[in-house]
């Protein structure tokens, strides 16, 4: 019974660190975004495709849209060339294996 008990709290364990490990930085959410808009989306394709919920997604993109980074207009949102140029920056860094480094931020 002991045996089991501490079985299953190793079982446990594994799973918080593996939760914790996929949540994603403020970075990685605007990157999978931009991802989504370059050609333009509605909210619905963004919600579904960045895996957010409409909450998160309008905080998102206020603070997007703020930084110059996506445009809202009749119902669609798209890329700038500023959020295009981040892509290609986060890309780079996605490349050279740094993003995991990025603390998470909700």
């Amino acid at each position: 019974m002991r045996r089991a008990k501490s079985a299953l709290f190793g079982v446990i364990e594994m799973l918080k660190i593996e939760s914790v490990e996929k949540r994603r930085s403020r970075p990685d959410i605007f990157n999978d975004i931009l991802e989504i808009v370059l050609k333009g989306a509605r909210k619905t394709r963004i919600v579904y495709g960045a895996n957010i919920n409409f909450k998160l997604l309008r905080e998102y993109l206020d603070d997007m849209e703020s930084q110059g980074l996506l445009i809202e207009e009749g119902g669609k949102v798209t890329a700038t060339e500023k959020g295009k140029e981040y892509l290609a920056y986060y890309q780079g860094l996605r490349n050279f294996g740094v993003t995991r480094s990025f603390p998470y931020s909700p």
